[in-house]
């Protein structure tokens, strides 16, 4: 596994469905036409290095998913469910993982044998997503040729990561049994943005009060054709169609 230490990128932009701008540590000072171009210059300049991200990964014919989801999601776990049922089928995965501090994460993800890189936001205070020049560093540590399917969990947030655009080719946004059936109503935007669900912790549900078709309706309210899967990261169950969709993806890539 590979570490890399804290690092920070002052702005970025979501990838463009929408066009919504989320500038982060803006300075207001007045004089807001000099303000606003110097954030255009960083925003369109992660924009651009974006797109070189998803040019070399074409180039290299490595698929990107970009996980994301709020803290204690369960994502680390089914992904390491995730990597051991692809791994079976013959795709070789690697792992860029996003957190404020520590390596937790990426060693566990690690310990499947996959190869991982942990990226710390930390040393400037934090930031609460990855951009594209971080996922860009980040690459130094990885050899694209040996791989199939690049993985990055994000920071654990549901707004910021949904902004960002990294040069990843698909979205996918985990929702846990344990955190409410308004989160995609509270939260529009990374269920909007992304490109699959998963319902996760499913095997809780006999001690939740949490309504499974009240969440799910509310996805649709918010992304109606976006599909969801009620998956259990701890026992591995309903992962067929989303291994499915991946070996999908990768064999379209």
């Amino acid at each position: 596994m590979i570490f890399l230490p804290g690092f920070r990128v002052w702005a970025s932009r979501h990838r463009g469905h929408g066009g919504h701008d989320h500038p982060h540590n803006d300075v207001h000072h007045g004089g807001g036409s000099r303000e606003i171009a110097v954030q255009r210059r960083v925003l369109d300049a992660n924009d651009r290095l974006a797109d070189e991200n998803r040019r070399l990964f074409a180039d290299r014919n490595v698929f990107v998913l970009n996980v994301m989801s709020s803290p204690g999601s369960g994502k680390t776990t089914t992904l390491i469910k995730t990597i051991g049922q692809l791994q079976a089928l013959g795709i070789q995965c690697a792992v860029i993982v996003g957190d404020i501090c520590t390596r937790n994460d990426a060693d566990r993800l690690a310990a499947t044998g996959v190869p991982a890189v942990q990226i710390n936001t930390d040393l400037f205070g934090g930031d609460c997503h990855l951009t594209a020049p971080g996922i860009r560093k980040a690459l130094d540590g990885l050899d694209l040729s040996d791989i199939d399917l690049l993985i990055v969990e994000n920071v654990g947030n549901l707004v910021c990561p949904a902004e960002f655009d990294i040069g990843e080719h698909a979205r996918v946004v985990v929702l846990s049994v344990t955190e409410g059936e308004d989160k995609p109503l509270k939260y529009p935007l990374m269920f909007r943005e992304s490109d699959v669900a998963l319902l996760n912790k499913t095997d809780l549900l006999p001690y939740l009060d949490f309504d499974s078709a009240a969440a799910v309706a509310n996805i649709r309210k918010v992304h109606p054709d976006m599909p969801v899967w009620p998956v259990s990261g701890k026992t591995g169950d309903g992962f067929a169609p989303w291994i499915e969709w991946i070996q999908d993806r990768i064999a379209s890539k």
